[in-house]
């Protein structure tokens, strides 16, 4: 399916709202990695807030202190979640099982 046309303005329009959600979920992830919001945090907004919703599992899990990439693939897979999956995509076992597998 061939992409539809669009003029120059609609299209730095989209670029300029691509920019913006990128910098939001930036800022969210910055949160997470300072320990402000917590991931319990974001599952619960997750329901009501789209940039939450549409943000990978497996970026929040790396920004939490102290869990590097193989440590966050590991708690992916103890909680049965794919590495490319969204917070909004989660079911309520596998949030369930995060938290879980997150629990100290």
């Amino acid at each position: 399916m061939a992409l539809p046309t669009m003029t120059a303005e609609q299209r730095s329009e989209a670029l300029a709202k691509a920019a913006a959600v990128r910098k939001a979920r930036s800022e969210l992830i910055g949160k997470v990695k300072s320990g402000k919001v917590s991931v319990a945090d974001l599952l619960k907004k997750a329901d009501s807030d789209e940039l939450v919703k549409k943000t990978k599992v497996a970026a929040v899990i790396k920004a939490l202190p102290g869990v590097g990439p193989v440590k966050a693939a590991k708690l992916l897979d103890q909680a049965d979640i794919p590495e490319d999956r969204r917070i909004g995509g989660l079911g309520a076992r596998q949030r369930a099982a995060l938290l879980d597998a997150l629990a100290p």
